[in-house]
């Protein structure tokens, strides 16, 4: 190759700002269509990303010490994500008592026994951890009548949350916050973030849904905090394993996981809250 036809290639080529910034847009792209689409499109999301996630937890995992078993991760995983919905009848208590007794007692027999107790423990956190919140969108996604709007506002609060932290923090930001986590991370950047989030509930709840103002800044307020916690939960998981990524699926971005983490935790604290105030 000459080199004045790699001088054209380089042109060409995308920087690695434009590659994040196309990502994020076609994955925001197919997250906005699947709730669009209805129930079926919903649940089409949930299999396809929280397999993802699980499947990067497990990677993960491996190198925090203990390797989540892929019988226990994903059966439970996909168990707890649709609990609430398709899977309601099925008695949760059943399923963590077949879990415990079942689940350890394999590991008197399979390999890797002797991390039988950590591997086990692993599995189920990782579960948990996924499964759990995909369960709370659905939840919400399927409330009547503003299920829909409920479940695009909370992924639209994190989403500016993440934005506002990110352009105020690279800015402005001075303060380290959980430096030992993520160095990047600031005070401003957090605070904007939280700022970011209220407001969009206070759009989306007060001024859409014609909810008291008051509840619209309280569950921006929960929105917003609990997926800063998201991100430095996923954060600390990526230091233990000492990597950079979750995994590489997406381009400028890593994994499915470091592009979700920060919306896990919101959904449950939102319908918790909604629920405990009857505003649904």
């Amino acid at each position: 190759m000459t080199t004045r036809t790699t001088e054209m290639w380089n042109l060409k080529k995308p920087s690695p700002l434009m590659i994040r910034i196309l990502s994020a847009f076609v994955f925001i792209a197919v997250v906005i269509a699947g709730i669009l689409l209805g129930l079926y499109g919903v649940f089409a999301l949930v299999l396809l990303l929280g397999g993802l996630a699980l499947w990067e937890f497990r990677g993960l995992s491996d190198k925090m010490g203990s390797r989540a078993p892929s019988w226990l991760l994903f059966p439970l995983g996909g168990f707890f994500a649709f609990s609430g919905t398709v899977l309601k009848k099925v008695d949760v208590e059943l399923v963590l008592s077949l879990a415990l007794v079942a689940g350890l007692g394999l590991f008197l027999v399979v390999p890797g026994r002797r991390q039988g107790l950590g591997r086990w423990a692993m599995g189920l956190a990782g579960a948990l951890y996924i499964g759990m919140p995909f369960n709370y969108y659905l939840l919400l996604y399927t409330s009547q009548p503003n299920g829909r709007v409920w479940t695009l506002f909370t992924i639209f609060a994190v989403v500016v949350s993440d934005a506002a932290a990110l352009l105020v923090g690279s800015r402005i930001g001075r303060h380290p916050f959980f430096a030992s986590i993520s160095p990047r991370k600031t005070v401003e950047g957090a605070i904007a973030g939280v700022v970011g989030s209220v407001l969009v509930m206070l759009i989306g709840v007060s001024a859409v849904l014609g909810i008291n103002p008051l509840h619209a800044i309280a569950i921006g307020l929960l929105a917003g905090i609990s997926g800063q916690v998201g991100d430095l939960v996923e954060s600390q998981m990526k230091r233990i394993a000492e990597v950079k990524d979750s995994s590489h699926l997406i381009p400028g971005h890593g994994g499915v996981l470091d592009r979700i983490d920060s919306i896990l935790f919101p959904p449950i604290l939102v319908y918790l809250y909604v629920t405990v105030f009857h505003l649904l």
